[in-house]
């Protein structure tokens, strides 16, 4: 056997782009095979416009069409309303992988490593061939532009076939993004249709106009003109800060010393709290960053966890809101009861996050199925991965049958139900890069459960209700087959109208206003208050009950 020696070796080694590196991993960030590359191209752009029209706090309507070239090859075309981009800006954003404007920024946002879309870009040129066009228009008084664009992998750079200005006269703002690829299209619980609608549930403020490869039209209208509540932006909060990131604040800050870093830097570190931490850590406030070596940061480092800090801002998250969430639950599914919970905020590793649950029950769904389980992470549907997710695991692990429904041990709940669950966060604990299922932190497992508690009590209630009632209504049929031989004997007994009788008796059965009752509960989407009078049965008899 021949040995190499290092240097032969070292002529084989050299730099990876990461365009060069998603080119050969794509199955990283979501496009395992052709249905779900098609899948995931569609949430990027859907993404996409979603977080730049609630940037620019305009309500967001977008179209998404599919068209069928081939067996195998679609047309994906998405457009928006949005703010548009610049045209300096274009190339680089849709053609240049880890570019964008939300790495570094602490607020909740759907996307933030500015690899969504120029990963679908990239997929469409090695699967077509084809480069992707983008239209812009930034404003009505504006020309509008455009860029055909391909994505250099080995320097990571866009490549523009084509650009130039462009008359889109009928568009006052907006992008549309045009590519080609090798795709698959099915129907089904992970499919394009279903990722719209329960993206149009989780965002009740949006209009997507949707149409499939058979030509069909679909319209997910909004429920409300209101913008969510914008996220602001926070600093970092102490205790979410590892030591490593610590040492690079420290190199890179601006402030002149320990004190004034502590307190510039950071969420929620007032000048009495940079003294203490600076205390715990036995340093100096004087103390001049530059000259901070490695033990001293970590003395930092483990001051700051020995000592109390407010938690930060919660202003940096944008939750749905338990009334249009409910909203949303009963545009898009036919049921008879609806809940949601909004659960307070909760601090992770110095992280906020905010659960909400929705539940939809009965109406026409499966009586003897598992549950429907719809994960959102801010804002976005999670349809793959379900059983690795956090967010399964609380509902699998959460008892159910106190609130009226079947289930097997490790299993999802079984009956005629829908759980939506969404976390909103500044940080998601995603299992990997495509963004599929969150990771099993205690911690959000925790708050998850406690959401899911509170619906089911909800939910209990409303089943208990609806169980009383259905006892009421067999008591009073079986009840009122006897009433002709019970007002006959009544009659001969106290010489009163058999006819008389009859009606009296059948008015404390109270059978039609039980059934009034139940048909009120599904109709009303359970709103029925367990106190509330039933209806009499005549509206204008005062006689009293018997």
């Amino acid at each position: 056997m021949v040995q190499k020696s290092a240097e032969e070796l070292s002529k084989k080694q050299r730099e990876i782009s990461i365009a060069e590196f998603f080119e050969k991993n794509r199955h990283l960030l979501g496009f395992d095979n052709p249905r779900k590359a098609l899948l995931t191209t569609i949430r990027e752009a859907v993404d996409n416009a979603l977080d730049a029209c609630e940037e620019a706090r305009i309500l967001p309507e977008i179209n998404v069409e599919l068209i069928q070239l081939e067996e195998t090859r679609f047309r994906i075309i998405v457009e928006d309303n949005g703010p548009g981009i610049v045209q300096k800006q274009l190339a680089r954003i849709f053609g240049k992988l880890l570019y964008g404007s939300k790495f570094h920024k602490i607020s909740q946002t759907r996307g933030q490593q500015g690899i969504g879309i120029s990963a679908a870009v990239l997929y469409a040129q090695l699967t077509s061939g084809k480069a992707t066009t983008i239209k812009s228009k930034i404003a009505s008084s504006k020309k509008g532009f455009y860029v055909k664009l391909k994505i250099d992998t080995q320097t990571n750079e866009p490549q523009i076939v084509d650009e130039g200005e462009l008359d889109w006269a009928e568009k006052e703002h907006g992008i549309r993004v045009e590519m080609d690829m090798d795709a698959s299209y099915m129907k089904g619980r992970q499919s394009v249709d279903e990722y719209l609608k329960q993206t149009a549930i989780v965002n009740p403020h949006c209009t997507i106009i949707y149409t499939n490869p058979e030509a069909q039209q679909t319209i997910f209208s909004r429920v409300t003109d209101q913008l969510p509540v914008e996220a602001k932006e926070i600093k970092p909060h102490p205790y979410g800060v590892e030591l490593g990131r610590l040492i690079k604040m420290l190199e890179l800050t601006d402030a002149k010393h320990l004190r004034e870093f502590l307190m510039t830097e950071f969420s929620k570190v007032s000048d009495q709290t940079a003294k203490e931490i600076c205390e715990n850590s036995a340093l100096l406030p004087t103390t001049k960053p530059e000259q901070m070596n490695r033990e001293m940061a970590e003395a930092l480092y483990k001051g700051i966890q020995n000592t109390k800090v407010q938690s930060p801002p919660t202003d940096c998250l944008s939750p749905i809101g338990q009334e249009l969430l409910e909203k949303s639950l009963k545009k898009e599914i036919n049921a008879e009861f609806y809940c949601a919970i909004t659960r307070p905020i909760f601090v992770y590793r110095g992280n906020p996050f905010q659960i909400e649950v929705g539940i939809a029950y009965g109406g026409n769904q499966a009586k003897d199925e598992l549950a429907t389980v719809f994960r959102y992470a801010n804002k976005v549907p999670l349809l793959y991965q379900q059983g690795a997710c956090a967010l399964t695991k609380a509902v699998v692990t959460t008892a159910w049958k106190p609130y009226g429904l079947l289930q097997s041990q490790g299993a999802l709940p079984t009956g005629p139900i829908t759980i939506l669950l969404h976390i909103a966060s500044v940080w998601v604990p995603f299992t990997s890069e495509s963004k599929e299922a969150l990771a099993h932190y205690p911690e959000i497992i925790k708050e998850i459960k406690l959401a899911l508690q509170d619906a089911g009590r909800k939910l209990q209630s409303y089943v208990h209700k609806k169980q009383k009632i259905q006892g009421q209504i067999e008591r009073a049929s079986m009840f009122e087959n006897f009433i002709p031989e019970v007002a006959d004997a009544l009659a001969r007994l106290t010489g009163e109208n058999k006819g008389d009788l009859i009606d009296k008796l059948e008015e404390m059965v109270q059978k039609e206003a039980l059934t009034s009752k139940m048909e009120q509960m599904e109709s009303l989407k359970g709103e029925v208050d367990e106190d509330e009078e039933l209806p009499r049965k005549r509206d204008d008899d005062n006689e009293e009950e018997m």
